[in-house]
């Protein structure tokens, strides 16, 4: 860990980032056997969680008891927060860093975790080399940073989502980001203070600082808080008591479904002037401090000036389903910038990829990918049974981790084929089988209209696509004739005889 790797020169692989993004993604690339080098502008692992989130623990859990062995693949869905590895003594070190009564870990706690992967799994990094320029050199892209250049075929940008974004509403920038809020206890007491934005660090802030003796707290922004879905989201538990004393109409606090029109001074306050479409006059709120929690952008630095397309006015890259650019080919993303490619977003879920407990699965398919389609590496398919098809499909449905984290967006696909019989093609994104041409079947959880989780299952059939969702089950437990048997009619014309 005290070492200085990687000396400037030529890799085929180059990872930017010491967060768990750029770590997840360096271990399997190093369980491939593709070299690689990685590089961080940091003194240690970590990444954002050296930062934040600034006041509360993580929304993500961490169960400490579970019915099966602490590092096995199924463990994985009782903690969040851990990397994943192929040995099991790599696997759940975050748990060792949180506290007993707690089940979500703080960013120290997170970081220590991190630490203890990095040390264990001897992920090498060249921490203190800054990344500052990029170009490419024919074939090659060659990376300028504080150390000097790396040449590499791929590089990997694992560099999360850490630069604050504040839209253009006029006064906003006379206010605070979300980085800048001070966790001093008294620094709001008795104090007024709006909040622009309605979103993780949004809450956060707000539940933090309505417990510091504030006199008037308000949250405007356009969109309502979507409640009608937050039964998919761990947002309610930990940081909706603004929200929550709002509706039952406690005073001094307020949720406005509003738009920012400006911001103005007025010696040492603020006036803050908001357009509700139910109001024929706009809404002033005089405040003393204004908090632009609007979110961040990823520090893509140049990479737009080499042609890597962005969304979202900027603030991410656009991605193909195995995260490399649109645009520039070999440059591929890792970490919480992957929840730019979104996949199928049915019913309107998006992929949990901004989180570890998804971005982690990510990282390894990106890394076979990567072996495979840039390197060459042959990578086993291992042939199933016909008549271990239903059972194994089904036991992925209840026990696969990762269908379970990232639903809808991952799915346990099979290959089938006369000559070559059935293959595991493995994890893959769900939008990689249902926008292929092979035959075969994709089987995924997935959230119903009425936020209800389902078994569905993609089959593709001589160029024909069809889609099934099974039954739910109160227990999720898929491995029984109820399940067994429809899926049985279904799959049986595509097996081989």
């Amino acid at each position: 860990m005290s070492s200085r790797p990687f000396p400037p020169g030529r890799y085929p692989v180059v990872v930017v980032g010491s967060g768990p993004g750029g770590l997840q993604t360096s271990y399997f690339l190093s369980r491939l056997g593709v070299e690689h080098a990685v590089l961080s502008a940091d003194d240690g692992p970590g990444g954002m969680f050296r930062r934040f989130p600034l006041f509360e623990r993580l929304i993500s859990w961490t169960h400490p008891s579970a019915d099966v062995p602490r590092g096995s693949r199924e463990f994985e869905a009782h903690d969040q927060n851990s990397l994943i590895a192929d040995d099991p003594d790599l696997g759940a070190l975050v748990l060792d860093q949180i506290g007993e009564d707690h089940r979500r870990p703080a960013r120290d706690e997170m970081a220590s975790g991190l630490r203890a992967f990095a040390e264990r799994a001897s992920v090498g990094v060249r921490y203190g080399c800054r990344w500052e320029s990029t170009r490419r050199d024919e074939d090659e892209l060659v990376l300028v940073t504080s150390d000097g250049e790396y040449r590499c075929t791929v590089a990997i940008f694992a560099v999360g989502m850490t630069e604050p974004w504040v839209p253009p509403i006029p006064g906003l920038e006379l206010g605070m980001h979300y980085v800048h809020v001070s966790s001093a206890p008294d620094r709001y007491e008795d104090r007024r203070v709006v909040i622009v934005g309605k979103r993780n660090s949004a809450f956060e802030v707000g539940e933090a600082i309505v417990r510091s003796g504030l006199r008037e707290l308000t949250l405007v922004s356009p969109r309502p808080p979507d409640l009608a879905r937050l039964a998919r989201s761990p947002l309610r538990p930990w940081y909706l008591t603004p929200y929550d004393e709002h509706v039952r109409g406690a005073p001094g606090r307020y949720v406005l479904n509003a738009s920012v029109e400006r911001i103005e001074r007025r010696g040492q306050e603020f006036l803050l002037h908001a357009l509700d479409p139910t109001r024929p006059e706009s809404v002033v709120v005089e405040v003393d401090d204004v908090v632009a929690a609007t979110g961040f952008r990823a520090p893509l630095q140049d990479l737009p000036e080499l042609g890597v397309t962005t969304v979202l006015d900027g603030r991410l890259p656009a991605l193909t389903p195995f995260w490399e650019s649109v645009t520039v080919p070999g440059v591929y993303f890792a970490g919480n910038v992957t929840q730019a490619a979104q996949g199928l977003r049915k019913h309107g879920v998006a992929s949990v990829s901004s989180m570890v407990c998804g971005f982690r699965y990510n990282a390894r398919i990106l890394a076979r990918h990567v072996a495979e389609t840039v390197f060459g590496i042959r990578l086993g398919r291992p042939r199933i049974e016909p008549a271990n098809v239903v059972p194994y499909l089904l036991g992925e449905l209840t026990r696969a981790p990762e269908l379970t984290m990232q639903k809808g967006y991952l799915a346990r696909v099979l290959g089938i084929d006369a000559e070559a019989g059935i293959r595991n093609l493995g994890i893959l994104p769900l939008e990689v089988f249902v926008d292929g041409s092979h035959d075969g079947v994709a089987a995924t959880l997935e959230f119903d209209a009425d936020e209800t989780i389902r078994p569905v299952v993609y089959m593709r059939r001589r160029g024909v696509l069809n889609e099934t969702a099974l039954p739910p089950h109160p227990l999720r437990r898929y491995e029984d004739a109820e399940y067994g048997e429809p899926l049985d009619a279904l799959v049986r014309p595509l097996l081989p005889s």
